[in-house]
């Protein structure tokens, strides 16, 4: 499995890590993701997402259903 937020599309970048002497070697900066279920109160079932902590605010602000038709709308959310 990919380190993609099923919600925000956010997805682990390349970066550089940089000495004191200013030397510089490839990074990567992962995502802050992990799994969580959630009760969709709509279709009745639980679902399980990767998600990160900014998707898990979206989800708390606008609700599960929305973030979810939002994220499949965007090519996102993905089974």
């Amino acid at each position: 499995m990919s380190k993609i937020c099923q919600i925000t599309g956010k997805k682990a970048m390349g970066g550089n890590n940089v000495s004191h002497s200013k030397r510089r070697t490839k990074r990567s900066f992962d995502v802050n993701l992990f799994t969580k279920k959630f009760y969709w109160v709509e279709q009745n079932t639980w679902i399980s997402l990767n998600i990160s902590a900014a998707g898990l605010r979206t989800v708390n602000k606008i609700g599960l259903d929305a973030a979810i038709k939002k994220a499949a709308e965007k090519g996102y959310l993905y089974a």
